[in-house]
């Protein structure tokens, strides 16, 4: 398994198009992996395992 590469939901926005509400709703409904906060109090998700969530929605 890949070294997962932790950023807020912010960040996520940025690379992915996802909307942070719709990370949060996933975080909360298990769907992605939670690894804690940032120092600005946003969730951390690993982007790889969200972009490879992405690719398995759009398939």
């Amino acid at each position: 398994m890949a070294t997962p590469l932790l950023v807020d939901t912010h960040a996520a926005q940025a690379a992915t198009g996802t909307r942070p509400g719709t990370i949060r709703i996933w975080l909360h409904r298990g769907r992605l992996t939670h690894h804690g906060y940032d120092h600005a109090g946003r969730a951390l998700i690993d982007l790889n395992e969200l972009q490879q969530r992405l690719a398995t929605k759009a398939a």
